[in-house]
């Protein structure tokens, strides 16, 4: 189900948001904190926190395979789909994200 309410701006543009070389940063949307990321051209959007252990996933970074990286054990999550690509088992939260004509959004259930 996609109900349109669960659709927030975070951006008028992938260029207002400034990404720190790691590609990776925080942003609060309604009261709620994301990992927004940027692995080449394509936008991600996910948990702020590992599910292991808690890492704020901004202090990580993005590997050369695309993964997020967790700056406390390293585990890996493809940002995308939030598979744990490290072997650990754990699932990371995603979300989706539009460029749409007036802006950048990310589709945030419940919220």
């Amino acid at each position: 189900m996609n109900d349109p309410s669960s659709w927030h701006k975070i951006a008028e543009s992938i260029a207002e948001i400034n990404f720190p070389a790691s590609g990776v940063t925080l942003i609060t949307v309604a009261g709620k904190t994301i990992t927004v990321g940027r692995d080449k051209e394509k936008l991600f959007a996910c948990a702020h926190k590992c599910p292991h252990a808690g890492g704020v996933l901004a202090d990580g970074y993005i590997d050369a395979l695309g993964n997020i990286v967790c700056p406390l054990h390293r585990y890996r999550f493809n940002p995308f789909n939030g598979r744990n690509t490290s072997g650990e088992g754990y699932y990371l939260k995603t979300f989706l994200v539009e460029e749409r004509e007036d802006g950048l959004y990310v589709n945030i259930p419940g919220l």
